[in-house]
C-alpha cells in the first residue's frame, strides 16, 4: 500500500554526495532523510573514487567534526611521485612522511576506496540522526511554487519544501525536472584496474606515472596506491580492441609489463571507461526546489580526482542555499538563495570540465603541437628541472581552482 510522507529536505542518493549533504543539513540543524534506490548492504562494484584533497577533508572535518580525521588516518598518503617519459625519469619529488595521525593538522591528502569512505561518512551520518530509506528508486519528482513532490517506483509519495539530487550520472531527479547535461564525450578508452596489495611484501608508497611506457607499446600507464591497493590506469590507442585489455586473462598478459608479476593474481576489479565531459544546462529547477550535485550535476574524466572532491562542496553550497531560504518568508529570497547556490557550483563545475579537458588534450596523441612540447620539455628536464614539473602535473590539469566568487552565505 502506497503511503504520503512529508519532509522539510530530501536528499535522492546514498553515495558521498547525499552522505555530504545530510551531514551538512544536521550541522545546520536541519533534518536530512536519504531516499536510495539500491537496498542498504547493496554491492558497489566498479573502480571508484580513492582520492581525497586536503580542502575536502577540511570541508567534510568542518560539517562534521571528526571525519575529516577519521578519513585520513583510514587512508594513505604516498611520500613520493615519480613521471617517467618513455622509461626515462623526467621528474620525481619527495614530500617526506606525512603524519597521517596528526591530533591537529590535516594530511594534503588521503587514498582510500570509495566503500571505506561511504562506510565512514554513513556511521556519521547515523550519529547525526539522519534517515534513510533504502531499496527506494526514485520515479518522478515535480516541482511548484509550494515545493517537490518525489513519486517510488513502489507508488510511495514525498512531499518536500526542497530536494538535493545526489543520483548520480543517470539522475532521475535531473532528468524529471527536465535539466539536461550538455558537452562532449571523450574518443579515447581508458582502461582501470584494481589490484589488492600483498600486505607482507607490499610496493614502496609511490605514486608513479609513465608517458608512452615502452613495455606498453606507447600506451600511457599510472600507478596509485590507496589503502590496500592499487590502481592501475591503462590509457588504450585509437585502434585497440578494449576487449583484448579488459578481459581478466587479458590483463594478466600485460600487467607484469608495469608492475611485479605477483599482482596479476591480484585483481579486484577491471573497468574500462569513455569519459563525459558534461555540465547540466542548470543546478537548480525553474521553480527552485531542486538542486543537483556531484554526477547528477555533472561529469568529468577523473583526472586531478574533480569528481567526488567537486561533488562535496556541491553538496555543502547546496545545504547553504537551502537553509538561507528556509530563513526567509519571502519567495523572491528564498529563490534567489537556490538560484546563486546553483549559479556558483555551475561556474565551478565548467572550470572542472574546462581543466579536465586541458588534461586530455596533454594526455592524447593527436596533437603534433602538444606532442612536440612533450617531447621537447622530456628531453630539457636536465637542464630545466621546471618543464619536468610541468610534465608531472599536465595529467591533471589546472589547480588554481575556480575563480572567486561573489557569492557568500
Amino acid at each position: 500500500m502506497s503511503k504520503v510522507e512529508k519532509r522539510q529536505v530530501i536528499i535522492v542518493g546514498a553515495g558521498p554526495v547525499g552522505l555530504t549533504a545530510a551531514l551538512a543539513l544536521r550541522n545546520k540543524g536541519i533534518p536530512a532523510t536519504v531516499l536510495e534506490a539500491e537496498p542498504k548492504d547493496r554491492p558497489r562494484p566498479g573502480s571508484r573514487a580513492i582520492y581525497i584533497h586536503k580542502a575536502t577533508l577540511t570541508l567534510l572535518e568542518k560539517i562534521s567534526p571528526g571525519l575529516g580525521f577519521t578519513l585520513s588516518r583510514n587512508g594513505v598518503s604516498w611520500p613520493i611521485k615519480r613521471t617517467f617519459f618513455r622509461g626515462k625519469e623526467v621528474y620525481m619529488r619527495n614530500y617526506g612522511v606525512t603524519d597521517m595521525n596528526h591530533p591537529t593538522k590535516l594530511p594534503p591528502f588521503t587514498s582510500l576506496h570509495q566503500d571505506n569512505i561511504e562506510n565512514f561518512m554513513y556511521q556519521a551520518c547515523i550519529k547525526e540522526g539522519v534517515e534513510f530509506v533504502w531499496d527506494s528508486p526514485v520515479a518522478d519528482v515535480s516541482t511548484n511554487n509550494a515545493g517537490a513532490v518525489i513519486t517510488t517506483e513502489s507508488g510511495d509519495r514525498w512531499e518536500a519544501e526542497y530536494v538535493i539530487g545526489a543520483d548520480g550520472a543517470r539522475s532521475k531527479v535531473r532528468e524529471s525536472v527536465g535539466l539536461k547535461f550538455e558537452g562532449p564525450r571523450t574518443e579515447d578508452t581508458f582502461l582501470v584496474v584494481d589490484v589488492k596489495e600483498d600486505e607482507e611484501n607490499p610496493l614502496p608508497l609511490e605514486r608513479v606515472f609513465h608517458y608512452q611506457h615502452q613495455a606498453m607499446g606507447g600506451r600511457n600507464v599510472m600507478l596509485v596506491p590507496f589503502k590496500g591497493g592499487w590502481r592501475v590506469d591503462l590509457q588504450l590507442l585509437e585502434g585497440d580492441n578494449p576487449d583484448d585489455f579488459t578481459e581478466v586473462e587479458g590483463v594478466k598478459k600485460w600487467l607484469p609489463n608495469v608492475m611485479d608479476p605477483k599482482y596479476a593474481e591480484r585483481i579486484t576489479w577491471v573497468s574500462s571507461y569513455r569519459f563525459h565531459q558534461v555540465v547540466a544546462n542548470s543546478f537548480t529547477d525553474e521553480n527552485c526546489k531542486v538542486l543537483l550535485a556531484g554526477e547528477a550535476a555533472h561529469l568529468f574524466a577523473p583526472f586531478g580526482a574533480r569528481g567526488l572532491n567537486s561533488g562535496v562542496p556541491d553538496s555543502i553550497i547546496a545545504v547553504e542555499g537551502i537553509n538561507k531560504a528556509l530563513l526567509t518568508d519571502d519567495q523572491e529570497e528564498k529563490n534567489k538563495a537556490i538560484q546563486l547556490a546553483a549559479k556558483e557550483r555551475r561556474i565551478a563545475a565548467e572550470w572542472n570540465r574546462n581543466g579536465s579537458t586541458t588534461a586530455l588534450i596533454h594526455l592524447q596523441g593527436n596533437s603534433s603541437y602538444m606532442n612536440m612540447k612533450r617531447e621537447l620539455a622530456a628531453s630539457l628536464t636536465p637542464i630545466v628541472p621546471r618543464l619536468g614539473r610541468w610534465l608531472d602535473e599536465g595529467p591533471y590539469g589546472p589547480k588554481s581552482g575556480p575563480p572567486e566568487l561573489t557569492t557568500k552565505y
